[in-house]
Formats: structure tokens, C-alpha cells, sequence
């Protein structure tokens, strides 16, 4: 058993077969056992052990002809166990269901992992542009409206603790790419109650993000809709607010919270949400892709 430099103990068999997991889960048309030997810098015989445990299991597959190794069907199935354990994701698909059906863009349901966010649940929209996410992806969090409003749930002093004091990735030119402009960004969602992915991880996507509380009256995960630039406009963004933030509402109470958030419970009302979109669209804070339309924006 080894220490990692922060305190942290290892196994490293177990971070091994936990590497060959995630590392071949990324490759949608499977991987050999050379480029997994190469990629990941495990002795052959070691691998050929490890590969041979886990495919007796069912935890990864060899295709005969291919000599591809992908994941099996008992990772499926330990991932649906997540399902019982976790309530919120269970009645998550009910409300995801009633966003799309009022709003008909797509909806998803994510946590907070370290510097990241993980998609827990989705329900798609019916349009044919729309989102293309799966459950189960990792993003990084400071890129996107669901990570953003979880992260504006910790203080400064643990936001300069997961991501340093320097720059961040930047995938687009929207993107915050310091700490220092995370935080500020976080103190204003903080102050609207809601977060936004102004073209920050994907262009030509816009997101309205909401945290949503469970029964220790901790917001551990969140809502967001995701809208392509061409759709967005300022009557229609405040029509997802006061759904989404309706949503959360509801799927807070689901999950056993027995206080109502009073930001999110004014968002909830039509007014207010119109208001906040107007605020924002008033803003000199963002360059955003519908501010062309703010002389028609919500009156």
C-alpha cells in the first residue's frame, strides 16, 4: 500500500483495474491490449491478469474477431445500483419529463465530482438541433451552468483548494479561465440564484442552471436547460427560469428538503423570472448571443 502526496492511501492493483475501467469505457469502438499495454505503462503479464479477472467477471468484453476489449454488462449493472442508493436520481425523471414538456428543450440532472460535473439523468427535447450529451460524461465544472451552480454552493477558500490560484481550461473565448474569475462569477450567482453556460464548455449552446436541495438541505445536485444560441431569446430563457427553478422546487421536496429555498421560490414566480432575464440581458457582465433583442426583451 503506497501514500499519495495528499495523505491519500493506494492500492495499486486497485487503482489499476479502476485505470483499465475508465481508460477503456472511452473508447466507444473498444481497445487492444497493446494500445491499453502502451497507453496506461502496465506490464504485460500484469495486464494479461487483470484483463483476464475482469473478463471472467463480466466487467469487460473481448471481441473474438477483433481482439477489442470494451466494457461489459456487469458495469451496466453496477452502475444501475447507483439508482437505488440515490433517490434524487430516481425522481429527477419525473420533473426533467415536465420541464421539456413545457419548455421542449433539453434538460439534464448532474453533481458536483472534485473539479468536474457528472450527468446523472436527461430527458431530450424534440427538436432535431439540440444537445448532444450522455449520462455518465464528466465535464469541467467551471464551464458549465450545472457545475457553476454547484460550485457557488462552497465558499472561496474550497474553490481556491480544487482548482489553484492560476488559470483554468478554456474552451472558448467565454470561458472563465482564472480562479479568480470563477469566484467572481460564483458570488453573482450566488446573488441571482441561478447560474448560466454563456457558450462557455460547447459555442453556440446557452444553459440556465438551478441547484436542487435534498433532506439534509444540502444542494448536492442540479437542474439545467440547455438551449442552442439560434433559439435563444429573452421571453423564452425567462419561461425556462420560472420552470426550471419550479422543478427544483419540486424535486427538492421529492428528496425530502423541508425548507423552500426563498431565491428559487421567487425565480419560480413569472415575474420575477422575467425580470431576472431582463437583468441579465441589461447587464455590461456578458456578451450574450440574444442581447440583440433586449429592446424587446421582458417588459
Amino acid at each position: 500500500m503506497q501514500e499519495k502526496p495528499d495523505g491519500a492511501r493506494s492500492v495499486k492493483s486497485a487503482e489499476r483495474v479502476l485505470d483499465l475501467l475508465e481508460h477503456i469505457g472511452t473508447r466507444s469502438q473498444g481497445v487492444t491490449f497493446g494500445a491499453i499495454a502502451r497507453e496506461l505503462s502496465i506490464p504485460k503479464s500484469s495486464l494479461h491478469a487483470l484483463l483476464e479477472v475482469l473478463t471472467n467477471r463480466g466487467y469487460v468484453e473481448l471481441a473474438p474477431e477483433t481482439r477489442h476489449y470494451s466494457l461489459g454488462t456487469r458495469v451496466w449493472e453496477t452502475g444501475q445500483a447507483y439508482l437505488l442508493h440515490h433517490n434524487v436520481v430516481r425522481e429527477a425523471r419525473a420533473v426533467l419529463e415536465s420541464i421539456v414538456a413545457r419548455v421542449n428543450e433539453t434538460a439534464q440532472l448532474a453533481k458536483l465530482a472534485g473539479t468536474e460535473n457528472v450527468y446523472l439523468a436527461k430527458v431530450d427535447s424534440s427538436h432535431a438541433l439540440r444537445l448532444q450529451s450522455e449520462v455518465g460524461a464528466r465535464l469541467s465544472a467551471h464551464a458549465t451552468g450545472v457545475g457553476k451552480a454547484l460550485l457557488a454552493q462552497l465558499d472561496d477558500a474550497e474553490i481556491y483548494a480544487r482548482f489553484g490560484r492560476g488559470n483554468l481550461p478554456a474552451y472558448t473565448r467565454n470561458t472563465f479561465s482564472t480562479t479568480q474569475a470563477l469566484v467572481e462569477e460564483l458570488a453573482e450567482i450566488r446573488r441571482r440564484g441561478f447560474a448560466i453556460d454563456n457558450e462557455e464548455y460547447t459555442p453556440g449552446v446557452f444553459c440556465i442552471a438551478v441547484p436542487v436541495y435534498d433532506a439534509s438541505e444540502r444542494a448536492t445536485t442540479a437542474v439545467s436547460v440547455s438551449v442552442p444560441t439560434m433559439r435563444a431569446e429573452s421571453e423564452g430563457l425567462a419561461l425556462i427560469l420560472h420552470v426550471v427553478a419550479e422543478g427544483s422546487l419540486q424535486l427538492s421536496a421529492r428528496c425530502g428538503a423541508r425548507r423552500v429555498d426563498p431565491v428559487l421560490n421567487r425565480l419560480a414566480d413569472p415575474a420575477h423570472a422575467r425580470a431576472a432575464i431582463e437583468a441579465l440581458v441589461n447587464s455590461s457582465r456578458y456578451n450574450l448571443p440574444f442581447a440583440a433583442d433586449k429592446y424587446q426583451a421582458v417588459r
